[in-house]
């Protein structure tokens, strides 16, 4: 057998692949990098990754786990020195609009169309201005991070003010929204975990034109510029996903 059969051999081998699995996970950083979650990003890592799927198969390889080892390290080094998002302390948003569902089944297609382009232009503007990032678009609403509670609650009171000016077919488009602080976890673009959960969770309870904070989020917030409320509700009746013990308060500006 020749020295190339040879390599070959070895790259496609079980146990050098088994033996580099090892490896990668006493590397830094994400031991699953290189499935779609964890390369869907717009780092530099990710974008590498991606191009390389283009050009090689899916067999399991040793060269390929050597590739993606050297990438999950590039993107855990990123990381820590600020350049990715790592699990650095965010507030995250989620918005929706009040009586949409029950609009959008008589309303048809091409007005939805219409007021979710409205809607669009009044609510992720204010989002940008504040120095937030919108991580995914929810039909009607909108995820998005903050690096502090402030400037997202700001976001909110700004889009629900530009908000208010829009109008389909009669129907005035009212926000809820929610905001909770935390860790959560990157994956590629987008973020999982409890602290996400609890921020989904927290909108559904929403009223129209409500903005609801846990009280993590609470404690970022300027008590001279945010006037709060407690919700009795929450006491009695936590929705699924927030953890016992949360207390959840309406807020609005002073």
């Amino acid at each position: 057998m020749s020295l190339g059969d040879r390599l070959r051999a070895f790259d496609t081998g079980e146990t050098g692949v088994s033996v580099m699995r090892r490896v990668r996970r006493v590397l830094p950083g994400d031991t699953a990098f290189g499935d779609p979650l964890s390369t869907a990003g717009r780092d530099g890592a990710g974008v590498v990754a991606r191009a390389a799927e283009r050009v090689l198969d899916e067999q399991p390889r040793v060269s390929r786990e050597i590739g993606l080892g050297a990438l999950q390290v590039w993107q855990a080094l990123a990381e820590k020195s600020g350049r990715g998002k790592g699990d650095a302390e965010l507030t995250l948003l989620f918005t929706d609009l009040a009586g949409y569902s029950t609009w959008a089944l008589k309303a048809g297609d091409d007005l939805v169309l219409q007021l979710l382009r409205e809607v669009a232009q009044a609510v992720e503007p204010p989002v940008l201005a504040h120095r937030g990032r919108v991580v995914k678009r929810l039909g009607d609403g909108v995820m998005a991070t903050f690096l502090d509670a402030q400037s997202a609650f700001d976001a909110v009171v700004e889009a629900r003010t530009r908000l208010a000016e829009v109008e389909v077919e009669g129907f005035r488009p009212r926000l809820r929204a929610a905001l909770h602080t935390g860790r959560p976890k990157a994956i590629g673009d987008d973020y999982l975990g409890v602290d996400v959960n609890v921020a989904a969770r927290l909108v559904e309870r929403a009223g129209p034109d409500e903005i609801l904070v846990s009280d993590v989020a609470l404690a970022g917030l300027d008590p001279e510029r945010v006037t709060t409320r407690r919700k009795k509700s929450f006491v009695l009746s936590a929705p699924k996903g927030v953890p016992a013990g949360m207390v959840v308060y309406a807020a609005s500006p002073t």
